[in-house]
């Protein structure tokens, strides 16, 4: 019996079996004055609260945020769906055939490790831009992704069969993000008749891009998302809510991506991590959905858990536009009229409460970009060329590159194709129109369209050895392009559709020619990469491009046709067409006029009926793929791409209590802004890494490495790429590179090399690191890794919010420097060897003893953060305590 059952009713009298929690029955005044995010939470816990997972002290801490969002106070919450991509999924149903074979061996039944919870698994992360200039780049690209995956595929296609509740969406669908959006989102549930607000949590960072339509939902990591598919709540920490206020109207210049640039920016000045941000105020209304969910996307850029849109009148017509029927529109308004969660922005005696209000007025904003190393970093594009050439003279740093004075102008000349030509820094050599970020914004994406067809019929064009694409996140764009009549302009510029999945933005852009490589090589060049995506860390690009800027498609188009980052728009010419002419930007730039009128016309919702009615079918190379019906997976011991792993070889039911981390070596000695990039990449394999090695070893050949994304299904490759970054800064070293000191022998070794000497010899390991460890895209690898490594704890001075609980996760401690100390201030080298004194009580946020082997000692803060937190930790992680759990 639940506990709030007395305040269900019927939503339509006509239909008495269709009912909903109303919350205004409450009859409590604190309702009206909550964040529209936090009355999700609170929806939740009513309908959930059984007094054992949920009870009714959580609905009261919940009511009454004004007060409790300062007390740390912890509250379940459990998500109406799970969300998942194929890089993170794949390791997702490999631990759920694990568990299933661990949970029969412990005597339990199988059958229950089953998603309870609806899961959809978009294969996206797959594909490479291994072709590219030429109308059949997406045919052989995509044949290259299943000839690279099948063994990936098949098992996820077995995951589709085995397992109840989990929808798979194909290769060659589009990005997650974008279908979600598009397709899968319902805005309001209808489900055993019961209506509900729809929300997730997901398995990427940028899963907060549907807050945009106003469904709360944000990446957790991989291992916390296996556990709400088998039923569990997310435990989380009732967050402060930053009302973020929009006034006044964009230029006619400005597009929605210098819109998220500027508020990125912003926002990391405010100071948001760990919170919630609500958007709210009459700017609101000059912002499509699509508007709201680039912001939204951007949301792990500027460090917040959640960036929530209410839903509104905008809302409701964007489902429309999508091809989503009239029945379920009208359902969905009522309920969410009925329970106050529907928005009129221009209606200020709607505003709730928040634990702080912030202001942005649009018309301040200008064009600008990001870079060259961090989404926040911004730029605006008329300081674009002095801001390089900063950078080009600066130390070493997110804004430095240490180029000498005399080496800043060098030149480089290399043939190409038979042509002569010369970059030097700054030239561009990958142009992207890429991500779900920008590419489901049909303005920028037909701004782009229309700025291609104005250059070309200026004269205009692209050199032929700058690597341009565009990845679109659903075959409705293609659709609008085409039929729209810009795409042949695209296309002439170089930029054909490659693929339907996240590509150059998470590393996938494929090889370079070999004459570029040589070039920015053999000079050292500082190369440039200009994209339309949410992430540019130093390496995740491509491992040539070392300054990559987030811009507009617009600007990836301008940049390409320019050829280099170091010009000025306003002075300079972006070329001279054939007659001597010279081509500004602003001679090409398409007004605000046209594309909406070019918009209204072509971008309807026949387009997405007609698209996503065949999504599920697949295409035929997904369909002819042959998977096993067992229900327990017959794992092939010769995989190099599926292998069961060892996380539950040795559990037990019983609970062994914790022990103390005695006489720990420090592994790697890190600095600040650590990314998951860096921790787990997801990138190429280096030939001479140590998962090279090993994949050598078991017969393969460079060209059959594929990434480490592809490969997150075996533990073995995983644990070699841990911390396997080229651009891997440790302290204990001179230079960027993937090694460490070993420091028993002395010697400099791999990072698995060194570590796996630390396990031989039975010595424990931790880490050392800066501010903002483990931000970046969401990985349970940057967790699993590091486990496998037999590294016990990291030591660091603040943690990205999700891998911190990633590592709980797995078991792994995080712990945090007192306020106002750090490596630096308490004076350590990372030479010591540490022993952490973990109590037999614990507590959450509980202070620890930290010992060195020099006599010296201080104290951190044990970074779990709940109880829950606590439970799993004492049983060694989050999925043996769900083993335990099925199997008793």
């Amino acid at each position: 019996m639940r506990s709030y059952n007395h305040l269900m009713e019927p939503l339509d009298p006509a239909y008495p079996e269709k009912k909903f929690f109303n919350l205004c029955k409450l009859g409590d005044a604190r309702y009206d004055h909550l964040p529209f995010s936090v009355r999700v939470l609170l929806e939740s816990a009513i309908r959930n609260c059984d007094e054992f997972l949920v009870k009714k002290q959580d609905v009261e801490n919940i009511l009454n945020w004004k007060v409790t969002q300062h007390e740390n106070v912890e509250v379940p919450f459990k998500p109406a769906r799970v969300i998942l991509q194929d890089f993170t999924g794949v390791p997702a149903v490999v631990d759920f055939a694990a568990m299933r074979d661990a949970v029969k061996r412990l005597g339990g039944d199988p059958k229950k490790i089953n998603p309870i919870c609806p899961a959809d698994l978009v294969i996206d992360h797959s594909i490479q831009v291994d072709y590219n200039r030429s109308p059949d780049s997406l045919k052989k690209n995509q044949e290259m992704e299943f000839v690279r995956n099948q063994e990936r595929f098949e098992f996820l296609k077995w995951g589709s069969k085995a397992f109840c509740n989990m929808k798979i969406i194909p290769p060659g669908s589009g990005i997650i993000h974008q279908v979600n959006l598009e397709y899968l989102a319902r805005v309001v549930f209808d489900q055993d008749g019961c209506y509900y607000p729809d929300s997730l949590v997901g398995t990427d960072s940028h899963t907060t891009m549907i807050d945009g339509l106003g469904v709360l939902g944000w990446g957790v990591g991989g291992i916390e998302a296996e556990a709400v598919m088998l039923g569990q709540p997310i435990s989380m920490v009732l967050p402060e809510v930053i009302g973020y206020k929009l006034v006044g109207n964009p230029d006619d210049l400005v597009t929605s991506t210098d819109i998220v640039l500027t508020i990125t920016k912003h926002l990391r000045q405010v100071g948001v991590v760990g919170k919630f941000v609500e958007f709210f105020g009459p700017g609101l209304v000059q912002l499509s959905i699509a508007d709201r969910a680039t912001i939204a996307n951007m949301c792990p850029e500027y460090g917040a858990t959640a960036a929530f849109f209410p839903v509104d009148n905008v809302s409701l017509q964007y489902l429309q536009q999508t091809g989503r029927e009239q029945e379920k529109l009208n359902y969905i308004e009522k309920y969410l009229k009925a329970i106050k969660m529907f928005r009129d922005f221009s209606d200020a005696s709607q505003d709730p409460e928040f634990s702080q209000v912030v202001e942005l007025d649009l018309s301040t904003v200008v064009p600008c970009c990001s870079g060259p190393k961090r989404p926040h970093d911004k730029v605006s594009v008329c300081d674009m060329k002095k801001d390089f050439e900063c950078c080009l003279c600066a130390k070493t740093s997110f804004k430095g590159f240490q180029i000498s004075p005399e080496k800043q102008n060098d030149r480089l000349k290399f043939t190409y194709e038979g042509n002569e030509f010369e970059i030097s820094h700054g030239s561009v050599v990958i142009a992207a129109i890429t991500s779900c970020t920008n590419t489901s914004n049909p303005s920028v994406m037909l701004g782009a369209g229309l700025l291609a067809k104005k250059a070309i019929e200026a004269g205009l064009s692209v050199k032929p050895y700058i690597k341009t694409s565009l990845s679109p996140g659903s075959g409705v764009v293609t659709y609008y392009l085409k039929e729209s009549g810009v795409m042949p302009y695209l296309s002439k510029l170089g930029f054909d559709v490659v693929g339907y999945g996240c590509m150059t933005c998470i590393g996938n852009s494929g090889p370079l020619p070999d004459s570029v490589v040589e070039a920015i090589t053999k000079g050292d060049l500082v190369a440039a990469g200009v994209l339309s995506g949410n992430r540019n860390f130093e390496g995740r690009v491509h491992p040539n491009t070392r300054a990559n800027y987030l811009v507009s498609p617009q600007l990836v188009i301008a940049y390409a046709i320019a050829g280099t980052v170091r010009i000025d728009f306003e002075k300079e010419p972006l070329g001279v067409n054939s007659d001597g002419k010279q081509i500004f930007l602003r001679d090409i730039w398409p007004t605000r006029d046209e594309l909406q009128a070019v918009e209204r016309q072509y971008v309807i919702p026949a387009m997405f009926k007609e698209v996503y009615a065949k999504i599920e079918k697949g295409n035929e190379n997904w369909n002819s793929l042959n998977a096993p019906n067992d229900e327990l997976y017959p794992w092939d011991q010769k995989s190099t791409y599926i292998k069961s792993p060892p996380f539950f070889d040795n559990l037990t039911l019983d609970l062994l209590p914790p022990k103390s981390i005695v006489d720990a070596y420090v592994l790697l000695n890190l600095g600040d802004s650590v990314t998951t990039d860096h921790i787990s990449p997801a990138g190429n394999i280096a030939r001479n890494s140590p998962a090279a090695r090993y994949l050598t070893g078991r017969g393969l050949t460079p060209r059959e490495y594929n990434s480490y994304g592809s490969r997150r299904g075996n533990d073995a490759v995983m644990a070699r790429g841990t911390f396997a970054n080229i651009r891997l800064v440790n302290k204990f070293l001179n230079k960027q590179a993937p090694q460490t000191i070993h420091f028993p022998s002395g010697e400099t070794l791999d990072v698995f090399d060194a570590a796996e000497r630390y396990i031989q010899k039975g010595h424990p390991t931790i880490v050392l690191a800066g501010k903002e460890y483990g931000c970046g895209s969401s990985r349970d690898w940057a967790a699993k890794g590091p486990f496998l490594l037999g590294i016990k704890a990291i030591l660091a001075e603040s943690y990205e919010r999700i891998h911190r609980s990633n590592l709980v996760g797995m078991g792994v401690i995080p712990l945090e420097y007192l306020p106002g100390e750090s490596a630096s201030t308490l004076g350590l080298t990372g030479k010591e060897r540490y022993t952490i004194i973990i109590p037999e009580i614990l507590k959450p946020r509980m202070t620890v003893e930290v010992e060195l082997n020099t006599g010296k000692s201080f104290e951190a803060v044990m970074r779990f953060d709940t109880d829950v937190e606590l439970t799993y930790f004492r049983n060694g992680g989050i999925l043996n305590y769900m083993i335990r759990k099925m199997a008793s």
